[in-house]
Formats: C-alpha cells, structure tokens, sequence
C-alpha cells in the first residue's frame, strides 16, 4: 500500500480503520460533510463499548463493519490508518492484498487543512484543545462559519445533530485544527496562522520537540506565540521575516503572556479575579493601548493563557481584540476539560479532565488548589510507554503541587493488547510520589479505585478523573458522582 496523490483522492471511498477513537471521529465526520463516502470499523464496536457512539455513527449514514477485514472489497478504497496500526491488523492485511491506497490520520488531515484558504493550526504540549475550540467558537460568534477538527468535544456546538462535536464542518475557506507533535505529523501543516502555546516534555525529548516546533513556527505566514514559555518565546526567532522593504509592516509575530507584560496581548495583573467558576480580567492590548474586560467562565490561570491565546490568533487574522474578547464570555468550554460531573448534596464535587501530562495535570492541579477544599486526584495512566517517557515528572507533578491532606489514586494503565512492556506500572509512579512526600496508593483495578474513593470522600472535597485515550473515563466519573450522591 502506498500514498496518493492529492488529486487522487477525489470521490474516492475512504474507510477508517479505528473509526470510533478521538482523533479518527472528528475526522470521519469532516470526510463525509465534505462528500466523501465513509465506512469504518472498531475494535470497540465489536467489544460493545460506548454502543451509543456507533449507533449514532450508523444513524447518520456511516457504514460500520466488524474489524475483520470484511470492510474492504475495492482497490478504489483508500484505508485512513494509524501508522502504528500493525500489519496483522485484518483491514491493512486486506488492503494490501488488494493494492489500496493509505493515509495516515494526520496525512488525510493535513491535506483537507491544507487546500483552505485560511488555514489557523494550534500546536503546543498543553492547551491545544482548548483554544482550538475559543478560536472556532470566535470565528463562529463572527459570521465567519469555520470547519474545525479537535481532539475534543466542544460543547459550544453540542446539539442533537452533533453530540460527538470534536469537529465542525462548516466553509472549507476558513479552518482551523489542532496539530500534533507526537507522531512528528505536524510536519505536514501549512498554517496562515500558526499558534504555539508551550513546549514541555511529552512524547519526544526536549531536543526533538524544539526541532519540530520550531519548523511549524517558520511555515507559519504568521506566529502567535506564548512569550510567558521561555521554549516557545526562544522560538521566535524561526517565525518568518520580511523580506522586502514593502513587507515590513507585515505581521509575522504577535506574542501573547498572562505575566510578561511586553507582550503584545497581556492582562492587568492586578486585575485577576479568580473563582471556582471562572476568571476575570483586564486584557490589555499594548499595541493599542487598549483594554478589555474578560469575563471567561471556566477557572484556571492556564485557561486565562489559553484565552490570550485566542485572542492573539484573531488579532493575527485581522479580528478586532474587543470582538474575540467579548465572544468568549460565552465560550462553554470542552469535554473531559475541568469538566464539573456534579457536587452531591453532601458537598463532594466531581469533575471529569482529560490530563494526562505532567504540564497539563500540573494546571488542572493547581486550578482545584487555587480555591480551598480536599483533593482526591485519581490518574489511569494512558499507556505504558508514556507512564515510562515521563514518569518521573508525572510522580514530581503529583507530589508538587498536592498538599498533605490530598491523595492521589493511581489504577494500572491503559492496555488494549499488542506487544508493549509492561514491566513498569503505576506502583513505581506511586512510590516516586511517596518517596517525594506526597500521599498516594496504587490499586490496580479501576472499579476497586471507585470504591476506595466513595470510601475517602468528605464533604468539601473535589475529585478529579484524569486520564486519556480512553472513552469510558467519562461514564467512571459520572458513576463516582452518582455513588457519592
């Protein structure tokens, strides 16, 4: 199986291997809003998991098949895949019997990105999603009808038509999605605005991680960039120059931070006003001069970075800062983002997040502790290669920014099978913490987890579910609420 040319690919039956996951949802749906003819299968689907997903996939025309290869039956398809999606895997062993074409997830993303007009690509270790979503829900609020693709669910363009919204299909001229670093497929984007939030260890080593965004920085027509990052302010020095006398007065940075006041997008600092609900601020524009009152409401210091985040991307695409700083007063936020489940009649609150980082448990962390009340942290980690990658700051992270009264639940981490070394789990995290000070216990089995947390649960306290790449975190949450109410 080889690639395609771009041209090829027109009217061409495209089949996801994977078609339920995160980032292949959102994808599948951009794929058949463009008119392309969509089929797809699921280990999950045939395990019977989150059933509500495949039916609504199925009740809007999206053809489902077993993950046994039976899917594929014409040279004409073209298998979208994961590229670590194995050999033996039924659907790429009969796709390569039949001479199918391939595409990596982010190959086909890239080219639908690509061919807009006005492509705006969010990168970054942290935030990515977020933002992705304030930028289309300003674009959206504007007239302005954006296609977006996000690795979440924006709850802003949640409807009865749409309930999986991590994509949005609206003009192909204006498009903006998040871009990923750990596969190396951020490569690929050619962004008019390309937004770098923060660069921190992740996937790849720091050395890797600069190269990569540094090369996304110099595509950019235009680099917005987080000068509060001392990697990502470092990297201005990739973004783009003019090249002529006539280009100079051309934008090719705009910088934004919540503390470096040179910043072109900044705030008040004495202005902050921080709540469990929300923050408040005054947005200064120092090109201008101007200010603006923000009313954002979702907490969080980083979501206030996140927010200037957005704002500088629209000031680079030619928006008016009081409209993008108006627009996000009704901004809903993200699925599995400090997403609040509930708080019981005895005072518990539960929230369901999506952090799976040292850089984005650290903010969420530091939002729940920004504001008084016990933490009860519980983290599935989301596979053993990254609970090996970056174990030791997850363990750093974790016993940080907790204080002596919290505690940290840890189950084992996510294994759908394949050949993975599972030598070291969440027992070695859980001992780094402890040995760091911090309070914390490993239990292997995550419905044992639930258990010991309805059993530590006081009144006042917050739980927090964090983990990624696995859809039935959310109902775990919802369940922990509706035990403890």
């Amino acid at each position: 199986m080889d690639g395609i040319e771009g041209e090829a690919l027109n009217g061409r039956p495209l089949f996801f291997c994977g078609i339920g996951g995160s980032g292949m949802l959102p994808l599948a749906q951009l794929a058949k809003g463009f008119g392309y003819d969509v089929a797809g299968s699921d280990r999950s689907f045939d395990q019977g998991r989150t059933p509500e997903k495949f039916a609504w996939l199925e009740a809007n025309g999206f053809t489902l098949f077993p993950q046994d290869g039976s899917g594929i039956t014409s040279s004409e398809q073209v298998l979208i895949a994961s590229a670590a999606i194995e050999d033996e895997v039924p659907e790429v062993a009969r796709a390569k019997e039949l001479g199918c074409a391939r595409l990596s997830r982010a190959e086909l993303l890239a080219r639908f990105f690509n061919d807009a007009s006005y492509p705006i690509a969010v990168a970054g270790t942290s935030g990515k999603s977020t933002v992705t979503g304030m930028i289309a829900w300003i674009l959206a609020e504007g007239g302005y009808d954006p296609t977006v693709m996000n690795g979440a669910v924006m709850k802003n363009f949640v409807g009865d038509d749409n309930p999986f919204a991590s994509a949005r299909v609206g003009s192909p001229r204006v498009f903006v999605s998040e871009v990923d670093e750990s596969d190396g497929s951020i490569a690929l984007f050619k962004p008019l605005i390309g937004v770098l939030l923060n660069v921190s260890l992740d996937h790849k080593s720091m050395d890797e991680l600069r190269a990569l965004f540094g090369d996304f920085v110099g595509a950019a027509d235009r680099a917005v960039l987080n000068f509060d990052d001392p990697e990502a302010r470092a990297l201005s020095r990739r973004a783009k120059k003019p090249q002529r006398r006539m280009d100079r007065k051309h934008i090719h940075i705009v910088s934004f931070a919540v503390r470096d006041q040179r910043a072109d997008i900044t705030v008040e600092p004495d202005s902050i006003d921080q709540s469990a609900l929300g923050i408040r601020a005054a947005v200064i524009d120092n090109r201008s001069r101007e200010v603006f009152p923000l009313i954002l409401p979702m907490p969080g210091m980083h979501n206030l970075s996140n927010a200037l985040a957005a704002i500088a991307a629209l000031s680079a695409a030619g928006m008016d800062v009081k409209r993008a700083v108006y627009a996000l007063r009704g901004f809903k936020g993200l699925a599995r983002r400090f997403d609040v489940v509930g708080t019981t009649p005895g005072g518990v609150t539960v929230i369901d997040d999506f952090g799976h980082n040292p850089e984005k448990c650290a903010a969420t962390l530091r939002t729940l502790k920004a504001t008084p009340g016990r933490v009860i942290a519980f983290f599935q980690p989301h596979g053993y290669g990254p609970l090996q990658q970056m174990g030791e700051e997850l363990a750093a992270t974790f016993a940080r920014e907790l204080g002596p009264e919290d505690m940290t639940i840890m189950c084992d981490p996510v294994y759908f099978g394949g050949t993975v070394d599972r030598s070291e789990g969440s027992e070695r995290i859980v001992a780094m913490i402890a040995d760091q000070g911090g309070r914390a216990e490993h239990i292997a089995e995550r419905d044992a987890c639930a258990d010991r947390i309805v059993e530590l649960a006081q009144e006042g306290d917050r739980v927090v579910v964090m983990g990624a790449r696995d859809d039935t975190l959310s109902t775990f949450a919802r369940s922990i609420f509706e035990r403890l109410a």
